[in-house]
């Protein structure tokens, strides 16, 4: 199957555009989430470099994101870049938990293979990635049982019906 950024700006756009004046627009350096200012009149997920998965990645922390947060650039959150000690990655890994289990979910959705993302290779510390995919794995199965963010779940919907995938279950968020 191939996976075309292109697609998921279109199937984006087509859901939140007009609702939530959001657009997902292709970056040629690092993501970052950019609300409407007095020179651009709609707010802009902006991910990397045309990576299917980054734009997966963005989309999920907006997905997560309250009206407040979507005021803010980046949604206001705490973000120390790759190189962090292990005081610091622990903090990285505590607030990436919720984004990455929608990420992992849209990924299904898509049939796109998902990977766990620690973002600390110039790092003090060796992050546990088999300990973040379980963390992560539980908050995915959580949100499955208590149900995704309502615009997680338009998106989701939106995604199973473009790439023909199954609703989803606990045996997709297999280790």
């Amino acid at each position: 199957m191939s996976f075309c950024y292109r697609d998921l700006i279109s199937l984006f756009n087509q859901c939140f555009a007009a609702s939530y004046n959001t657009r997902l627009e292709l970056g040629d350096d690092e993501p970052i989430y950019l609300p409407a200012d007095a020179h651009i009149d709609h707010h802009r997920i902006v991910f990397a470099h045309g990576f299917f998965a980054s734009a997966l990645h963005e989309v999920a922390h907006w997905l997560l994101a309250g009206e407040a947060r979507r005021l803010q650039v980046d949604y206001g959150y705490w973000y120390c870049p790759d190189g962090r000690d292990g005081e610091q990655q622990r903090q990285f890994e505590a607030v990436e938990i919720k984004p990455q289990a929608i990420e992992w979910a849209l990924s299904l959705c898509c049939g796109f293979h998902f990977n766990v993302s620690c973002d600390n290779l110039n790092g003090s510390v060796e992050p546990d990635r088999h300990a973040f995919k379980t963390r992560v794995r539980e908050q995915a199965l959580g949100y499955l049982e208590q149900g995704f963010p309502p615009r997680a779940q338009i998106f989701m919907q939106a995604l199973r019906r473009h790439y023909g995938q199954p609703e989803l279950t606990a045996a997709n968020f297999d280790l």
